[in-house]
């Protein structure tokens, strides 16, 4: 599930067959083995009418789920560009031979936050994610050596820009993390599948064959893709641009 939720194009088709063959189950065997009277037509359409409006509501707030999820990883991605731009001018307050180290230093880091957020194959995150430790490591040596050959409250300074920056990038990957409950998604899955069981079988004569029976698994399926492709940081159609770091990049001198 958690593979099929990572990639939006996948959940869409497999969403549409399994709407579509429940819509088509619910023509086909449900009302012929128990029809729908019309005395009990009204009944039907109170439960039917419920269970779409859940539906929808499920649809909806795993919509604003997604799209407060994919808010905090803009958010996280301005911060952690304001933090080494900081850092970068915070370097001048230590030692000069320091200093220097630490502005080469983020140059090659921000290069490794650049290529994360454009980074689509696992093993090459993985490659990024050992560089970035290691620079991190570096970089807090850095400013740790300068701050003891110097020790005031000035270094002090660049002691805590550098944490900053080293703080932004784990609530970067935190918030990479942060997906929509696998349990959420198949409570939606469950009921877009009952909902479309229901208007199979609800659908009267003249139109339970017809094209109409389509657009409801249509309809579900897109929301769910869209659900997904928002929720998905790297496999999806809207992603975080990092604009942020694109433009902090940029602004550094070059070595």
């Amino acid at each position: 599930m958690e593979h099929l939720t990572s990639h939006p194009l996948v959940l869409f088709v497999v969403s549409l067959v399994l709407m579509s063959v429940a819509a088509w189950i619910g023509v086909t065997f449900v009302r012929r083995a128990t029809p729908l009277a019309d005395a009990t037509r009204a009944d039907f359409g109170i439960v039917q009418s419920a269970t779409l409006t859940l539906l929808a509501l499920v649809i909806g707030f795993s919509l604003s789920m997604a799209v407060g999820r994919y808010d905090q990883r803009k958010n996280c991605e301005e911060e952690e560009a304001n933090a080494i731009g900081t850092e970068f001018i915070r370097a001048d307050l230590l030692p000069a031979a320091e200093a220097a180290n630490v502005r080469s230093l983020l140059i090659r880091y921000i290069d490794q936050r650049l290529q994360f957020y454009e980074a689509r194959d696992q093993q090459q995150l993985d490659q990024i994610n050992s560089a970035t430790g290691q620079l991190q490591a570096q970089l807090w040596t850095a400013a740790r050596t300068g701050a003891a050959s110097q020790p005031n409250p000035v270094t002090a300074l660049a002691v805590a820009g550098m944490n900053d920056v080293i703080n932004t990038q784990g609530y970067t990957q935190a918030a990479w993390w942060n997906r929509i409950p696998l349990g959420a998604w198949t409570l939606m899955l469950a009921i877009g599948t009952f909902c479309n069981l229901l208007v199979g079988y609800g659908a009267r004569r003249e139109s339970a064959k017809s094209r109409f029976l389509l657009i409801m698994p249509i309809v579900v399926s897109l929301s769910f893709g869209l659900i997904a492709d928002i929720d998905s940081p790297r496999n999806g159609v809207i992603q975080v641009v990092p604009q942020n770091l694109i433009g902090t990049a940029q602004s550094l001198p070059k070595p």
